[in-house]
């Protein structure tokens, strides 16, 4: 499900960025040189997304195991249980927010709100400026950045005193 996502976001990306333009470093409004979105950039936005389908789908039929975990191919035994359980690694921070709360909803209720927060960050500034105008900005994007890096490391490690406490910081 997670190619269908990206899938998706890619295509509302292309949508947003065609409909308002991206932004210049100094965040000044130029209409007075932009060209027509259609015919030009539609055939390169075609010859790209081909592109991109043809290594998609060359890596689903030719090599469909290039990507999976080596833990795969072991074959199973129901009389024993892996001493080190982890979720995959685009999940880690989350799962290291789910197990730093002891109460179940308390964890959920974490996790939620580290998801909705991202929704509410576009919302603080509504001025067109780039991250050059605002520092403080600058300074929460690169807190957020290694938060996010040291919870899916912290994720990753094994259940004990030092990475909980890591994790609830």
């Amino acid at each position: 499900i997670l190619p269908f996502i990206i899938m998706f976001m890619v295509i509302l990306h292309l949508f947003f960025l065609h409909e308002t333009g991206s932004s210049n470093p100094l965040g000044v409004k130029s209409d007075l040189y932009k060209i027509p979105f259609h015919i030009y950039f539609t055939i390169k936005d075609i010859y790209g997304f081909m592109i991109i389908m043809f290594l998609f789908w060359i890596i689903n039929l030719e090599y469909p195991y290039i990507f999976s975990d080596p833990d795969n191919f072991i074959p199973a035994n129901p009389m024993v249980t892996p001493i080190h359980i982890q979720p995959e690694w685009y999940f880690l921070f989350a799962y290291a927010i789910l197990r730093s709360i002891p109460s179940k909803l308390g964890g959920v209720i974490a996790l939620l709100m580290s998801i909705l927060i991202l929704y509410t960050l576009p919302m603080i500034n509504m001025k067109f400026k780039s991250f050059m105008f605002y520092p403080m900005n600058q300074i929460m994007f690169w807190i957020f950045i290694n938060t996010f890096i040291l919870l899916t490391w912290a994720g990753s490690q094994v259940i004990e005193y030092p990475y909980i406490n890591i994790s609830q910081i």
